[in-house]
């Protein structure tokens, strides 16, 4: 064995791509990604950008019903989910190089219900989205963005809380001097959900109370709230009802930004999962032709368990596989394309954090600047609900990536028993292909000031467009 490495370390990526040429082509893609999730906080924003750029780079849409035309050809579901596919050298019955990811991150959603006002303040109901720690949401700025759906059919879409011009928002916080009794309670007992409640508004409508205002008395709360819906109205042309028929969605405000003093790494809100939706449209937009048909599939709903009509556990792939079929190779049986075929579930992996070490194994832990992370299992206690990834396919991909020189390490989600996740591998293992999680580390997830390196981001692209050329 002389001459042969034995053990195995992950190498540093800035030590991989250290040339003027890596450097520029690593920030290149940092600032496209930055723009990115600067603009696309929301899954349908999302979508509408892809299909966007994919559109420009050559791929033709197809709606639910029609028949796919062409060799590039990509279809939307309800504005939320996207399919991309491109046609390969080989039948589908060879199978497909397919990267999935999710669009949707962790937010505040409106209630139906929303507007009230107290204490001279005009406020907002909400609901939590996916798994958020709730104290990160307080007294920051907020946006707001999302569509309202009328009754007679028409969508306004509705973005308030990015513009430099924009007013922002925000959920309140407890002052520290009356905070003793709250402080004293754990940690997921302290912030009440019901009490993440947005300030949208102050000043009255005091057209709406001219007797009152005469005789000197006070003036009620419901005209601050009056103030809101008017502006809502003149804006937007919508009413308090149209609100039952609402998707509006609360997200930090503002743009992503370089973070530390070499500006290797990014902050912003949606790393989780817009870092692995980046990279597999930077993948799928600049890969050669193909040997295998190439899909990017970017799905909704991920953050609660990929339930709906446009999450994973939809049947939207399987209902697009069958029209790829009938244009591509009508002889071909669905369950060969599924049993041949070839996944990544793409989706970001906690990076170990420096002050909190003890949460991670650290044998077994992911590093910032390592490159992809390989996850042979997500789940929790004994990997319950993972899909535990066959040692076959993973031998496969280390393969490729070592072909293409990609740096890359394995890792599992912290210590046993600490805690745990689930992506959508397991829903994609249901039809018996291949199938392992690879993504970019990340530190603060699902907090709504993510921290990823941009050269991770810049390995994963790379990782990705080896393996749907594989």
């Amino acid at each position: 064995m002389a001459g042969k490495d034995l053990d195995f370390n992950s190498r540093n990526c800035w030590d991989v791509y250290k040339s003027k040429k890596d450097r520029k082509a690593i920030d290149d893609v940092a600032a496209r990604y930055l723009d990115f999730i600067s603009t696309c906080k929301t899954e349908r924003q999302c979508v509408a950008r892809i299909l966007k750029l994919a559109a420009k780079a050559g791929f033709k849409e197809s709606a639910n019903g029609e028949d796919f035309k062409g060799a590039k050809v990509m279809r939307a579901m309800r504005g939320k989910t996207l399919l991309l596919a491109r046609k390969g050298k080989r039948p589908l019955s060879d199978g497909v190089r397919l990267l999935g990811a999710h669009v949707d991150s962790p937010r505040l959603d409106f209630k139906q219900h929303p507007f009230y006002a107290d204490c001279g303040l005009g406020m907002a109901k909400t609901h939590y989205y996916g798994g958020i720690r709730k104290h990160q949401w307080l007294a920051r700025p907020l946006a707001l963005h999302g569509v309202v759906a009328t009754k007679d059919g028409s969508v306004v879409e509705v973005s308030i809380g990015e513009d430099p011009g924009d007013p922002v928002f925000t959920v309140q916080d407890l002052l520290p001097h009356l905070a003793s009794q709250q402080m004293e309670k754990k940690l997921s007992k302290a912030f009440d959900a019901e009490k993440l409640n947005v300030v949208v508004g102050h000043a009255p409508d005091l057209e709406s109370a001219p007797k009152k205002r005469k005789a000197g008395l006070r003036i009620e709360d419901k005209h601050v709230k009056t103030t809101l819906l008017n502006i809502l109205h003149e804006r937007y042309g919508i009413v308090e009802e149209d609100f039952f028929s609402a998707e509006m969605e609360v997200v930090p405000a503002g743009a992503a930004r370089e973070v530390g003093l070499d500006r290797a790494l990014m902050g912003g809100y949606g790393h989780d999962d817009r870092l692995c939706v980046f990279a597999a449209l930077e993948a799928m937009l600049t890969a050669p032709a193909p040997e295998h048909c190439q899909l990017a599939i970017f799905w909704d709903k991920e953050e609660i368990g990929s339930e709906g009509s446009t999450g994973a556990k939809s049947r939207f792939t399987e209902y697009c596989l069958e029209d790829l079929i009938l244009a591509w190779s009508p002889k071909a049986r669905p369950s060969q394309v599924w049993l041949n075929s070839k996944a990544i579930s793409g989706d970001v992996h906690p990076a170990m954090d420096p002050d909190y070490k003890a949460m991670h194994e650290e044998l077994n832990a992911a590093l910032l600047g390592h490159g992809p992370v390989m996850c042979k299992f997500t789940g929790h206690r004994g990997k319950v609900a993972a899909n535990d990834a066959h040692a076959e396919y993973v031998g496969w991909m280390r393969g490729v990536l070592g072909k293409a020189g990609v740096p890359w390490q394995m890792a599992e989600l912290g210590k046993v028993d600490r805690g745990g996740g689930g992506t959508v591998a397991k829903y994609l293992a249901e039809y018996g292909l291949d199938i392992v999680d690879m993504g970019p580390s990340v530190l603060s997830m699902h907090s709504p000031f993510e921290i990823a390196s941009k050269v991770d981001l810049y390995a994963t692209m790379l990782a990705y467009k080896a393996f749907i050329g594989s």
